[in-house]
């Protein structure tokens, strides 16, 4: 049986530009240890991919083998429209994906500068830019990576700036998945201020601090409210680069695992201790070093998730809605054992009649979830269709959790 199992980062409005040079950024960054390989260039891709009303995200892609192409180029002139054909077929270990900061960080002059700069896709000019910005100050110089040098519709390539290249993170001499998007020197830095768009890349969650937003993004959102609810108990967050919520942003199992572990976190009485760093690694295909190997490695090891049939977890899958519900009914299941209460769910309505589940592998669960404080709902609210094989998005994933968890809080001892 397949259960489910992380949650990404942008970028406030930035444009006109003039020349500055950071002068003291080396002095600011320690040497983590991490080191990098030289890689085919060829065989790797950055795109700017189009989400929502006209913004973008940035998506690394690798051709680990050649068994099938992993995308496809329009014309040989900038701009060019990109062809993501991974997202068309079944290119389990013939494509390589990054799509946050998880998978893809910035690297310069042998540091690495992924606790410092993030990546941002900023529209300026008629075109869109791949810039590094200051995590701590957004007012600080950026520094520009590449561009698409043009607009077209859908997936457009980055072109990267001389002198920047891609490379593959190593740890300890063994090479790792993570890609660097590289320079071998500091480079300068232009100070973007004005009134152009922006839009960047991210998925993140993160623990929130409890404190209501309002949302650019979610206004005519059904789970507005939900939502919003989420944040303010701070198991989810937004984007506060330019105060969004990205709520149709597919959700990868590993975000899911620590968005379900962090809400269990705020829950009166129940016992959630995570250790700082995981011992070994929890699957095959999480590495200790990966930033949610220790929550994955704490759930597993207390029945929240489980990984699939070849021993592996997939962290950096998309979710989708019924391994949600799966590991929902666990998450559940170990609130309430953890108080001393039984571990079995207690209906609290009807279940819902979905149209499209009798069949599926998750069927049963589906429908007792539904009855668990209306955890499972139709998709978006609307109709008879749970669609268990969709991908989870951030905005239901934030819904279901919270139901899930006032939905627990509410049983008694």
């Amino acid at each position: 049986m397949k259960t489910g199992l992380n949650v990404k980062r942008s970028v406030g409005a930035i444009a006109t530009a003039g020349l500055v040079t950071f002068s003291a950024i080396t002095s600011a960054i320690a040497q983590t240890g991490f080191g990098q390989k030289e890689v085919d260039q060829e065989k790797y891709i950055a795109m700017a991919a189009p989400f929502g009303a006209g913004n973008y995200q940035l998506i690394v892609l690798e051709q680990v083998s050649n068994k099938r192409q992993c995308w496809s180029e329009s014309g040989t002139q900038a701009p060019i429209q990109v062809d993501p054909l991974l997202l068309k077929f079944d290119f389990t270990g013939i494509c390589g994906r990054s799509t946050d900061s998880n998978g893809y960080s910035i690297r310069m002059a042998g540091t690495d500068y992924g606790q410092k700069y993030d990546f941002n896709l900023v529209k300026r000019d008629g075109e869109v830019l791949l810039v590094g910005q200051d995590l701590r100050d957004r007012r600080a110089p950026v520094i520009k990576i590449g561009s698409t040098q043009g607009m077209t519709d859908g997936f457009m390539k980055i072109i990267l700036e001389p002198g920047w290249k891609f490379a593959r993170r190593t740890y300890d001499g063994k090479t790792l998945g993570h890609v660097y998007l590289a320079s071998d020197v500091v480079a300068t830095g232009i100070d973007l201020s004005g009134s152009g768009s922006g839009t960047g890349t991210g998925t993140g969650t993160g623990t929130g601090t409890g404190t209501t937003l309002a949302f650019r993004d979610i206004s005519s959102d059904v789970y507005a409210k939900e939502i919003t609810d989420a944040v303010a108990m701070g198991f989810v967050s937004g984007f506060k680069e330019d105060n969004t919520f990205r709520p149709e942003v597919a959700l990868t199992r590993e975000q899911l695992v620590s968005m379900v572990l962090e809400g269990l976190s705020k829950l009166p009485g129940t016992n959630v201790n995570i250790p700082a760093q995981a011992a070994s690694k929890p699957y095959p295909d999480v590495d200790a070093t990966r930033w949610s190997a220790a929550k994955i490695q704490w759930a597993r090891d207390n029945k929240i998730v489980s990984g699939y049939q070849d021993g592996k977890c997939r962290p950096a899958q998309p979710v989708t809605r019924a391994e949600l519900m799966a590991v929902q009914r666990r998450a559940a299941e170990f609130a309430k054992s953890s108080r001393g209460l039984p571990s079995q769910l207690t209906g609290k309505n009807s279940p819902t009649a979905f149209s499209d589940t009798s069949k599926h592998w998750a069927s049963g669960l589906i429908g007792e979830m539904s009855s668990y404080c209306n955890v499972a709902s139709p998709l978006n609210e609307s109709g008879t269709k749970f669609e268990p094989e969709s991908a989870a998005r951030r905005n239901y994933a934030a819904a279901a959790t919270l139901r899930m968890l006032n939905c627990a809080k509410s049983e008694q001892s």
